[in-house]
């Protein structure tokens, strides 16, 4: 309607009332007192008895004020309702994401969509893979695999958009990005901050609510959680389109900086290597830590081989050697925490008795108003701080408590890829959180290198000098 009445078109405007034109009070009055006027056109609002040719109604912005009114109080309850609706742990959205449909019995429950989780589950396989969303997205397109839009469409017997294959990076990243995967339901995720402004802000994660299992996985946390992990350290090809096996895992013992991988064309497999991204050529900050790639293959496999071994060798002494080099000091420092935790507990509770007792006072007389504001103020501020020392404390606790409990995740790793060969992306990722590259020492003649490897979910194991360093001679450099 505005683009015709500004391309001179419209001569005449009719509404039921003036909210038909709209509930923003300011747009509805400049367009019914300037744009319409200065092109001519009549304006006629039937109920409300608004005709712009019998000249103004005094009373048509105090409509317009009102029908403001009415949609920020429509607003408010609606957004009053969601806010219940999301603390009590149900779905906000209308539609669940893919992979999961909703149940015939009831609407509020996700169920488990087969076909779609089975792409989903693809997806984050790839991805700990070391693919990225575009190479995903290129995968899908080319083994056909049904966009989501034309898979909604062919479900629920809808006519079929017209690239039925072709898949959006931006669309993997999304399924990447979705804890609901895990289980989980995740409310007010977003938040506008008008009712009159449609675009939508992220929200901040202490804002947000969380509620576990409320509906069947389709990842493991473990899995989504490495996959966040491995999107925080992106991995781009180079300019050969060859990618390093441990791209994003190499980091240099001396700055913390990330190695990158170095090759060309003309490199040989066993030329191919690693150096820190401080080095630039003798030119940075750093040492080069040059490593090949071949050397860190033999050593990562092998250390799989050593870390398997000990595990079915012995699978109890293992568990206790793993806590006892993760937890033995931790456990101590959580004891404290968990005392600590428990004194500022009931510290809180007793400042609400103290709460009410000086308010009391206060009503009673028994002491004077400026006294108990003194107090309420110095109380107040105790327990804030109680408060945040409580929730943070606590957070240290849980991780504490998550990670006594990820030894069983570690083990379903060793006994998934018992045996293997070679080392693949998949197997590296499962495997390794990050590698830790020391500067070559070449002071006896030989050249030895220290490697710690951080494994997932166990951290790093220490074992003797000889297993965690690589040494060759001098000569052999070239080899």
């Amino acid at each position: 309607m505005i683009r015709l009445s500004e391309a001179g078109k419209v001569k005449t405007v009719i509404v039921k009332d003036m909210s038909r034109m709209g509930r923003d009070y300011l747009k509805v009055g400049y367009y019914t007192e300037s744009f319409f006027a200065e092109r001519d056109i009549r304006y006629i609002a039937i109920n409300d008895g608004v005709d712009s040719d019998k000249g103004d109604n005094e009373f048509t912005p105090f409509r317009n004020l009102f029908n403001d009114f009415y949609a920020r109080d429509t607003s408010k309850k609606i957004r009053a309702v969601m806010r219940a609706k999301g603390n009590a742990g149900e779905h906000l959205c209308t539609n669940p994401p893919y992979g999961y449909m909703k149940s015939p019995d009831n609407k509020k429950v996700w169920i488990v969509d087969e076909e779609a989780a089975a792409v989903v589950k693809r997806v984050f396989d790839l991805c700990i893979a070391g693919k990225g969303p575009m190479q995903i997205a290129k995968m899908l397109t080319a083994d056909k695999v049904l966009t989501v839009k034309a898979y909604y469409a062919k479900r629920d017997g809808k006519p079929m958009p017209d690239n039925l294959y072709r898949w959006d990076f931006k669309t993997i990243a999304g399924i990447l990005e979705r804890p609901e995967y895990t289980g989980c339901t995740v409310n007010f995720k977003t938040y506008s901050k008008s009712h009159k402004l449609k675009k939508r802000l992220q929200n901040a994660p202490e804002n947000q609510r969380i509620f576990l299992n409320t509906q069947p996985a389709i990842i493991e946390e473990q899995v989504f959680e490495r996959v966040q992990e491995l999107r925080a350290n992106k991995r781009r090809p180079t300019k050969t389109r060859r990618q390093g096996l441990f791209s994003g895992l190499l980091y240099c013992a001396d700055c913390g900086e990330k190695l990158y991988f170095c090759t060309t064309n003309n490199f040989a497999p066993k030329q191919e290597h690693y150096v820190c991204s401080n080095y630039k050529s003798n030119t940075g900050t750093c040492s080069a830590h040059f490593i090949r790639e071949e050397t860190l293959k033999l050593f990562v496999r092998q250390r799989i081989f050593d870390v398997t071994a000990m595990f079915f060798d012995d699978i109890q002494n293992f568990q206790n050697m793993v806590y006892q080099q993760r937890f033995t000091e931790t456990e101590k420092a959580v004891k404290r925490q968990k005392k600590e935790l428990e004194q500022a507990r009931k510290r809180i509770a007793e400042l609400d008795r103290i709460f009410k007792r000086i308010y009391e006072d206060d009503i009673n007389g028994t002491i004077s108003h400026e006294r108990f504001l003194k107090l309420s103020a110095e109380y107040e501020a105790e327990q804030k701080e109680l408060t945040e020392f409580v929730k943070v404390e606590q957070a240290a606790v849980d991780t504490y408590e998550q990670d006594r409990t990820d030894f069983d995740s570690f083990a379903a790793v060793i006994r998934k890829y018992v045996g293997i060969r070679e080392l693949t992306p998949t197997i590296v990722n499962e495997f390794v959180k990050k590698i830790i590259v020391h500067a070559p020492d070449k002071s006896t003649g030989h050249r030895r290198q220290r490697i710690e490897i951080v494994w997932n979910f166990i951290g790093e194991l220490e074992q003797d000098e000889d297993k965690q360093t690589i040494e060759r001679q001098r000569k052999s450099r070239t080899a």
